[in-house]
């Protein structure tokens, strides 16, 4: 499975309305696509920041999918002043414990390996850090994205809601902490987002 993300810093102001479009017509489009699995966007409305996922089937179809794509990234960028910001990933993990509902809530991780610890890492990820997230109270999924050419990473874990992802952030940063001492990763940066499109769709990847 493959993903591609968009980033778009933009103005608060005008979350709602980029929310709209990619809900309402940025979606619909792409699942109409060869390939196309589910779209997800996590949004931060205090800073503005927006990313759209979208995972598809192959690496063929996320790849044939882009000129289509481009013009509808192009006008959400417009729709909330902002540059969009594109990566595309391998996703190599995925795991539901149940589907999020309303009010879900994400927090992600974003990583460096060392080319040489990454398989260290994922295997630290998968049978270490994995089941350590999954007993945390409120916890509805987590998945990792990878980028192998460029040594990043990407990890989103997911919450049934904000209270119970800030009431996990002293157990969630013991858990992050132990990954860094064990793999040898860099953690790049974390953050927290409102969860308001939630139909990434991937199977369960483990």
């Amino acid at each position: 499975m493959f993903a591609r993300s968009t980033t778009i810093m933009g103005d608060p102001t005008t979350l709602d309305s980029g929310i709209a479009y990619v809900r309402d017509e940025v979606m619909p489009a792409l699942m109409a696509m060869d390939g196309a699995v589910g779209l997800s966007l996590l949004c931060d409305r205090e800073s503005g920041q927006c990313i759209a996922t979208s995972s598809w089937a192959t690496e063929d179809a996320m790849r044939a999918s882009d000129l289509n794509l481009r013009p509808m990234r192009e006008r959400a960028g417009e729709l909330m002043q902002g540059t969009p910001q594109v990566e595309e990933w391998d996703a190599l993990v995925m795991h539901r414990d149940h589907h999020s509902g309303p009010g879900a809530c994400c927090r992600a991780t974003w990583m460096r390996f060392d080319h040489g610890t990454m398989e260290s890492g994922l295997d630290l990820y998968r049978y270490v850090i994995l089941p350590a997230l999954e007993e945390l109270d409120g916890f509805c999924s987590a998945s990792l994205l990878v980028n192998r050419e460029l040594g990043r990473a990407c990890s989103t874990t997911t919450f049934d809601s904000v209270e119970a992802m800030e009431a996990s952030r002293e157990r969630s940063w013991a858990i992050r902490e132990q990954g860094v001492r064990e793999s040898g990763v860099d953690v790049l940066d974390v953050a927290e987002y409102e969860l308001a499109v939630a139909h990434l769709h991937l199977p369960e990847l483990v």
